[in-house]
């Protein structure tokens, strides 16, 4: 077997020598020989490509346990890992690019010239949730007002009690002016409130509800985010999600495990992988225009209803209560096979 030395085997695989011994003691890249009576590391040559495969990893900023994981896959199973990772690591990114983008606005705003004219912009809006035309009863709760936009969708025996503490814990935002330095903060403490009272009013193991809520301060919108309803945003006719499933065919279309159409008819895709009691939500900030048009909206709209669909109605509907109308006869025109909450506010 031909060696190499490990000053020759890093300058080959482009890893440091201090880096190798800690592979070495981490058990991720382990010497082919060590010798008794020196510890001098020696590697083979064959053990190159693994070596390559976990600097190039390493430079993506990849952990080092889920390094381990991936050097352990097969060639397909570890690319889909990668994939998986990668993805991720772009929706952190947007987080955190939307909040560096509200900081410079922000600071940038406050260094103005005083008594500058600025353009006020206000939320004209509408709730609707509806029974559908198949379950027996109605476990979404839709809400909105000036500064508030809501919508949850409970599960289990107390799914109905469960999304409506959750809005009713969020309410108090909506009489509330919300400085927008401060949004996310508030936001973040005010879900934390909503995740107690879901657990006070419904048992954990058996009953959840999902929550995507839109806080309002004047120019900007602070989303929360958890679970499989949705938020979209129509700006100059196009139709955007701004929101990303946290379910079991959304991760499996991340990974590239499945098609987006293919989703559609999986029979896990109403299983979510976290709810306000199980996971963390996502916090988002967006800048807001005049012309806007936001939908927030449960799955009982989007799993029947295509985007196409979608995008139609929320651009022919002359204000937000005739949208909100025209989506739930859509939805409950398609079938109705779950409730259907949809809450629509243009930006004026």
């Amino acid at each position: 077997m031909s060696m190499l030395t490990i000053g020759a085997f890093a300058r080959a695989c482009r890893l440091s020598p201090k880096a190798l011994r800690l592979y070495d003691e981490l058990e991720l890249l382990r010497p082919a020989r060590v010798d008794p009576d020196t510890g001098y590391r020696y590697y083979a040559v064959d053990q190159l490509e693994r070596a390559r495969l976990v600097a190039w990893l390493r430079r993506l900023g990849m952990p080092l346990a889920s390094i381990r994981t991936v050097c352990a896959l097969e060639p397909a199973a570890a690319a889909r890992e990668i994939r998986a990772f990668w993805a991720r690591v772009e929706a952190e990114t947007a987080v955190r690019r939307d909040l560096a983008g509200f900081l410079v606005d922000h600071l940038a705003a406050g260094a103005a010239v005083p008594g500058k004219d600025t353009t006020m912009l206000e939320l004209r809006y509408s709730a609707h949730s509806d029974r559908g035309l198949v379950r027996p009863s109605n476990q979404d709760t839709a809400y909105a007002g000036p500064r508030l936009l809501a919508v949850a969708d409970g599960f289990g025996p107390a799914g109905a009690p469960a999304s409506g503490a959750a809005v009713e814990a969020l309410r108090f935002l909506d009489t509330e002016e919300v400085p927008a330095g401060n949004v996310l903060n508030l936001l973040e403490e005010a879900v934390r409130g909503a995740t107690d009272a879901v657990r006070d009013v419904a048992d954990p193991s058996e009953n959840g509800t999902t929550l995507t809520a839109l806080l309002w301060t004047g120019s900007k919108l602070a989303l929360v985010h958890i679970g499989d309803s949705r938020a979209y945003l129509l700006r100059e006719g196009g139709l955007f999600r701004i929101t990303h499933d946290h379910s079991v065919v959304q991760s499996l279309i991340d990974e590239g495990r499945l098609t987006a159409e293919e989703a559609g008819s999986h029979p896990q895709r109403s299983l979510l992988l976290k709810a306000l009691t199980t996971g963390e939500p996502d916090l988002k900030l967006h800048d807001a225009r005049r012309g806007d048009r936001y939908l927030l909206c449960s799955d009982g709209l989007t799993a029947v209803v295509p985007e196409h669909r979608i995008r139609e109605l929320l651009t022919a509907s002359a204000g937000p209560e005739e949208a909100v109308r025209a989506l739930v006869d859509a939805a409950n025109g398609a079938g109705g096979p779950d409730n259907v909450s949809c809450v629509v506010a243009d930006v004026v």
